[in-house]
């Protein structure tokens, strides 16, 4: 593998994606660079990271094959009109900006180019991401293979029709905030039942972290598992009663809902 894979764009998502890609050792920190135009950022980045920085995206780019935009939506557009004389015939752009298309973005480059596009999250940092992945006719299998090493790194991988990139981004790219909110009300009701907060938040995220295991290693539907919780006349059928009758699942579902319409408006 090339040892040039640069990051335009040092945020939240760029930097748990450094952090998971370095902790797999699939590439050596000096083999990364980092572009953003906030001074300060790029110095904690460098100091936590060991990779290299600049706050010139055309540097970068002269010494990347692989250029992930870890832009927000409304940069993209900025960044590749900034860039797109000088990209190398050769260079994969991925874009991991939510609402972009593919198309979009070939329009903005105006020539042929190599776009891989990712819908990637949070928990990448700790080896735990889930990404969605499309591409354009112009990458090759190799080189989509490539892409793929790099996702796996720090998680799970799925290549997606672009068309369902949207539904994506509420599904796995948006959900940790769902799950973090989750987590904070047990939480609170456990609190206001006399549990130190300490305490409760490793017990409400442990819990959390064994039932998604069971999902994914059993192979069992959802509904199935949380039957075998709940015991005749016992206290978590009472909890999943008030839920039901408290709206859970129809907030959830129109959470995922007004999300996807976002990203589909953001496009």
């Amino acid at each position: 593998m090339k040892n040039t894979l640069g990051f335009i764009g040092g945020g939240n998502m760029g930097k748990a994606m450094i952090g998971g890609i370095l902790e797999s050792k699939i590439f050596a920190p000096e083999n990364i660079m980092v572009s953003d135009l906030n001074t300060d950022l790029l110095n904690t980045i460098e100091e936590n990271y060991g990779v290299k920085t600049t706050k010139d995206n055309n540097v970068l780019i002269k010494h990347s094959q692989i250029i992930v935009l870890a832009v927000k939506p409304h940069i993209c557009d900025i960044v590749i009109k900034e860039i797109k004389d000088k990209i190398k015939e050769d260079a994969i752009i991925v874009s991991i900006a939510a609402g972009k298309s593919i198309e979009q973005i070939e329009e903005n480059f105006n020539k042929d180019v190599k776009i891989v596009r990712v819908m990637p999250n949070t928990p990448a940092l700790v080896g735990k991401g889930m990404s969605a992945i499309s591409s354009n006719n112009k990458v090759s299998e190799v080189e989509l293979e490539q892409i793929i090493n790099i996702f796996e790194s720090f998680g799970e991988v799925e290549l997606v029709d672009e068309k369902l990139m949207d539904v994506v981004t509420g599904t796995s790219g948006s959900s940790p905030a769902y799950v973090y909110m989750f987590i904070e009300a047990i939480a609170d009701g456990a609190v206001l039942e006399g549990m130190p907060r300490d305490k409760v938040y490793k017990m409400a995220a442990q819990a959390v972290l064994g039932a998604a295991q069971m999902v994914l290693t059993t192979g069992k539907h959802p509904g199935e598992l949380k039957d075998m919780v709940c015991s005749p006349g016992g206290t978590t059928i009472e909890a999943v009663k008030t839920l039901e009758d408290k709206g859970f699942r129809s907030a959830v579902m129109e959470a995922v809902r007004e999300c996807v319409k976002k990203s589909r408006e953001l496009s």
